[in-house]
């Protein structure tokens, strides 16, 4: 499940997920597309172009969101896997916390900074000269990698403290043993998704975004191979912590970060095919990196409140688990959280983090050249391309939710009713969909500007919100509904802080062309909702013709509804001229035809 922690802790820190962020590399976070650029290109002394308005954005989105696309896929079925091997009861909850603590604690020490700082610093190093790129990204990867190597060490050797942290008071001492043994396998994956992070926004620098986003395309099909090799050696008892022996764990965990390992190394022959040999690099004083590091102290408070607010989710999600548990009900804790989590990420993984892949290094050359009204047009046309993919996700999530779960999750140790709890966990979550994807989006008009300290502020005020009502929904609803609470929370705190965000942004860039974006998003709720009825109306026409509960009947339902879905809003959404789904429409069937 690493990809979800990943991204999620990732685009909690603002921070591209590889994601996710993710994101996912892995499972993934985040954190998270695509045909490389012209090598010869890595010669010159700018990086990429970048897309060239409204269609190369297109194209270039296009290109990520298709190994997206793939990847996503594949992390379904690994977390499906998963699932079917372990169940979403406690013993899921164990591998699901002990997986998430190297992505949170990556991301928490060095991922948004990685993400969100050194993408815009790179870029500017490169537009002095290529040598001077080279050696800044030479010296900034021999600087990371030590401070990488150190804090995994330590994590590792203090995994039953961070295993602890994470869980809470209501473990048992079995369940917190399972966890923390996972946690020892897990644990160094840490150095590797900082390595991937590294290399891959090095690429990015330098205009190659498609290898990041294929790589976790390696790390999930690991990742399948070991949970289906799980499955064939080893008996578990949902339920029961102390089912599992050493080998089992073993084999788990280090299958696990087998497939983090391999999609970091995966990187390093693309680095040398672009032109890029690193080479280890001590001398740091005077060379640059002292700025990155005055900007990297707002990003690093970022990540910090976020993850403060993220420790208390995984507390309250855990915990639910544990009640629920004990009354003998499907799972409802921080293993359906996390589930509903990544099928959330799966649009925004598709269409936000590739649109915002190939618009930071753009954005940040129009922003140290001072041209602010290009940088506002290409958050306005990110902001509209996104909406097109977002809007009617967020719709399907919040009316066929609980299908949705049952069927991608209701397979082995997990029960259908296990599959609905995960699925009502996700329509929670629907509401915050738009908000997140678009304030996330906004985010990197900050960055673009060098500006970490505002992104700081806005993530104060978004933890505080989330913490408070996720704080209120657990304290208030009963246990089988306490995770689904805490979903809501988090989908009511992206809300506010996408209107503070995009507010804020909008005085510093003279306007985010605010008339258009939203009447481009009314156009596209219409069309959504219209087709989201329609597909909820057909769903229930055929679950009612089978048995009650029929697993069957709710695979019909959605293959026979959400084609018609997706045909109805596309038609609907042309009808009313929305521009963004006509160049997208274009842009595929001419994909197709190639």
């Amino acid at each position: 499940m690493d990809e979800v922690h990943q991204q999620d802790a990732q685009q909690r820190a603002g921070a591209p997920a590889g994601r996710a962020t993710a994101t996912e590399p892995g499972a993934g976070p985040v954190p998270g597309p695509v045909t490389g650029p012209d090598p010869a290109a890595a010669s010159a002394p700018e990086p990429g172009p970048g897309p060239g308005g409204p269609a190369g954005l297109v194209r270039s989105s296009g290109a990520m969101a298709a190994g997206t696309v793939v990847s996503r896929a594949l992390g379904f079925l690994r977390n499906v896997v998963i699932v079917a091997a372990l169940g979403s009861a406690t013993v899921g909850d164990a591998f699901a916390l002990a997986n998430a603590v190297p992505n949170v604690l990556f991301t928490l020490i060095a991922g948004g900074l990685l993400n969100a700082v050194f993408v815009p610093q790179l870029v500017r190093a490169m537009t002095a000269g290529e040598e001077e790129g080279r050696a800044y990204a030479d010296r900034l990867l021999t600087l990371a990698v030590l401070v990488l190597a150190g804090v995994t060490l330590v994590a590792t050797l203090a995994a039953p403290l961070v295993v602890r942290l994470y869980a809470g008071g209501e473990l048992s001492p079995a369940d917190l043993r399972l966890s923390t043994a996972f946690a020892y396998w897990c644990l160094p994956q840490i150095f590797f998704y900082g390595l991937y992070t590294l290399l891959g926004q090095v690429l990015n620098a330098r205009g190659s975004f498609g290898p990041m986003m294929w790589t976790p395309i390696l790390n999930n099909l690991v990742a399948i191979a070991t949970g289906l090799l799980f499955i064939a050696v080893a008996t578990v008892g949902p339920r029961d912590s102390g089912s599992l022996d050493g080998g089992e764990i073993a084999l788990l965990g280090a299958g696990t970060t087998l497939g983090i390992v391999v999609q970091a190394l995966a990187l390093v022959p693309v680095l040398r095919r672009v032109g890029y040999r690193y080479r280890p690099r001590l001398d740091l004083r005077g060379s640059g990196l002292g700025r990155a590091g005055s900007l990297a102290k707002w990003t690093l408070a970022y990540v910090g409140v976020t993850q403060l607010a993220y420790l208390v989710v995984v507390r309250l999600t855990t915990d639910a688990g544990k009640l629920v548990a004990e009354q003998g009900g499907p799972g409802s804790g921080y293993l359906a959280y996390q589930n509903a989590y990544l099928m959330l990420l799966l649009p925004h993984s598709i269409i936000t983090v590739s649109v915002v892949t190939a618009l930071l290094p753009r954005m940040s050359r129009q922003a140290v050249q001072g041209d602010l009204r290009s940088v506002r047009d290409d958050l306005s046309h990110g902001l509209r391309l996104v909406g097109v993919v977002l809007v009617p996700a967020s719709v399907l999530f919040l009316l066929l939710g609980p299908e949705l779960g049952a069927a991608l999750f209701s397979f082995g140790e997990a029960s259908v009713e296990d599959g609905l709890a995960i699925g009502r966990v996700l329509s929670a979550f629907a509401l915050g969909l738009v908000p997140f994807s678009a304030h996330y989006l906004v985010l990197r008009g900050f960055y673009a500007l060098e500006d970490t300290r505002t992104p700081f502020l806005l993530a104060a005020l978004i933890a505080a919100l989330d913490v408070g009502a996720a704080l209120v929904a657990y304290s208030v609803l009963p246990a089988e509904h306490k995770t689904v609470g805490v979903a809501a929370a988090y989908a009511l705190a992206y809300v506010v802080g996408f209107v503070v965000s995009a507010l804020t942004l909008r005085r510093r860039v003279g306007g985010l062309d605010g008339h258009r974006v939203l009447r481009t998003y009314v156009r596209l709720a219409v069309a959504a909702l219209v087709a989201g009825l329609l597909a909820w109306a057909v769903l229930e026409a055929v679950r009612a013709l089978m048995p009650e509960g029929s697993y069957a009947g709710v695979v019909l339902g959605l293959a026979l509804s959400l084609p018609l879905a997706a045909v109805t809003y596309v038609l609907a959404a042309r009808r009313m001229r929305v521009r963004e789904v006509t160049r997208l429409t274009g842009q595929l069937r001419a994909r197709l035809g190639r």
